[in-house]
């Protein structure tokens, strides 16, 4: 009786929120239709706005934490609070980076469905409005070139414009196929078919450079890692380097000049690597 009682009490709370979803649908209906929000009460759903906020330089905080529980010193911590803002401006060029090239390869999307919708027939406004909005290379200005190219406006301005973004520079290029697919008459679909093939060749080259470069930036990875190896080292072979490195005259210059040596070593190291980079 009692696990019956449960299962009624269940399919009951189930019909109940069944129920009151479908109330707030049939009020919605009358304002448009919208689907119902659904907020979610327990699970990992509950949190996952909180981590989705939380950036990956604070995993620094919780390492320095660590380290300084495990060395009794608070320099640690500190050293963590510093490093925080530093890795934050790293991971933020990276990913500035990552979405430069992929607006890059966006516009090379572009250029290649423009020339397809042009030869199946289509004219070049609604060959613009058709692959501008499947790439999403317009990026902000998605909406002014859209409705120049629906609306007769300046379409190259508006091209040109939108080229100002970071990556997506072939705009530019194809702001100027379209001024002159306008003015002379030229075939459009043969200036972008060339125009995408100059954009895949730079990409591929700038590909090319950075698998030539990756054993140079694994060597960097790897020296930054050794003093880390060091004190596992230590550690393996019964010493305690944190409480010398800490607690010590002599171990905390040692962790000073260390330190600077290890910076100065990876700004080197970085920086011949961008060098061989922009060559």
């Amino acid at each position: 009786m009692a696990t019956y009682a449960a299962v009624c009490a269940g399919a009951a709370a189930c019909l109940t929120v069944a129920g009151d979803q479908g109330v707030r649908r049939a009020r919605l209906m009358p304002a448009g239709g919208g689907a119902v929000e659904t907020r979610p009460r327990w699970g990992r759903e509950r949190w996952r706005p909180v981590v989705g906020r939380l950036r990956r330089e604070w995993l620094c905080l919780p390492v320095g934490l660590l380290l300084a529980v495990l060395g009794e010193s608070v320099l640690p911590l500190v050293a963590a609070v510093v490093a925080i803002p530093l890795v934050g401006r790293r991971l933020t060029a990276m990913e500035r980076r990552r979405a430069k090239e992929h607006k890059a390869d966006a516009v090379i999307a572009l250029c290649g469905g423009i020339a397809g919708e042009l030869r199946a027939g289509r004219q070049p406004g609604q060959a613009l409005l058709s692959a501008g909005r499947a790439t999403g290379a317009l990026g902000g200005s998605e909406a002014a070139v859209l409705a120049a190219a629906r609306f007769g406006g300046d379409v190259p301005a508006e091209l040109r414009r939108a080229g100002r973004e970071p990556g997506a520079d072939g705009l530019a290029g194809l702001a100027a196929c379209w001024l002159v697919s306008v003015d002379s008459g030229a075939g459009l679909a043969a200036g972008l078919d060339r125009l995408e093939a100059a954009l895949r060749a730079e990409r591929d080259q700038r590909e090319a450079l950075r698998a030539q470069l990756a054993g140079a930036s694994s060597t960097v990875v790897v020296l930054a890692l050794l003093p880390v190896v060091g004190l596992g080292l230590g550690w393996a072979l019964g010493a305690d380097p944190l409480r010398v490195l800490l607690h010590t005259p002599a171990g905390l210059g040692c962790l000073v000049l260390g330190g600077l040596l290890e910076a100065a070593g990876l700004f080197w190291a970085v920086r011949i690597v961008r060098a061989g980079a922009r060559s």
